[in-house]
């Protein structure tokens, strides 16, 4: 069995980016974790509603692990690297997960963009040789909007089959009711089907969603 975490820049991306394959690992008997990186304030009019979104999400994945680095949305470009590498160091030296999913590196929002330099940092095998398989998710809304170059393109080499999970995985987007909204809204019900349509019809099934894996350890 697996030891498998996921960062989540804001509660979304883990089942923008994979929720799918997150309920595919649970099936399979793999220990799921889910680092949570940004955090409303107190104070936000939508504070408590979030809490109860992720309490909900939580009980939905029936994740093992619900990580908190409380970071302040939309800002963590504030913070230094050493402090976001500190943080997302000691999370990995607690749970000591095997397998990882990141955002992508070029998302077109800033806080994708340093979590991604921050988690990457800390993969050295020397230093966290537990890690075996580091993937980028693909996250609607993000990584459709990075900048249109070969050197930072999302281009998926890695295939889930997510066919038995997709409703699981829509009705688990359904809980968070302000990121959710009509096509062509990128984070619709209706696109999300879509892309998993897409990236199914790439590896002969009905829905897939799709990973660049960055590297891979065989023992």
């Amino acid at each position: 069995m697996s030891t498998i975490a996921v960062i989540a820049v804001h509660p979304d991306d883990e089942t923008l980016g994979c929720g799918g394959t997150l309920l595919r690992h649970k099936t399979n008997g793999d220990t799921i974790h889910w680092i949570i990186c940004t955090t409303l304030d107190a104070q936000h009019p939508y504070y408590k509603k979030r809490q109860e979104e992720i309490a909900a999400v939580t009980n939905a994945y029936d994740f093992d692990g619900v990580h908190h680095l409380k970071l302040k949305t939309m800002q963590v470009d504030e913070y230094s690297m050493s402090e976001l590498v500190g943080a997302v160091s000691s999370l990995f030296q607690s749970i000591k997960p095997d397998t990882i999913y990141l955002p992508f590196a070029h998302d077109v929002h800033s806080d994708h963009r340093k979590i991604f330099e921050a988690a990457y940092a800390c993969t050295k095998s020397f230093r966290y040789p537990f890690i075996k398989k580091i993937y980028m998710m693909e996250t609607l809304s993000e990584t459709e909007f990075a900048s249109s170059s070969n050197s930072s393109s999302f281009i998926p080499n890695i295939f889930v089959n997510i066919t038995p999970y997709l409703k699981q995985k829509c009705d688990i987007m359904k809980i968070y009711t302000s990121e959710i909204a009509p096509a062509p809204f990128p984070r619709s019900l209706e696109n999300i089907k879509a892309l998993a349509q897409l990236r199914g019809a790439s590896c002969g099934y009905t829905y897939a969603e799709s990973f660049m894996l960055l590297k891979e350890i065989q023992d």
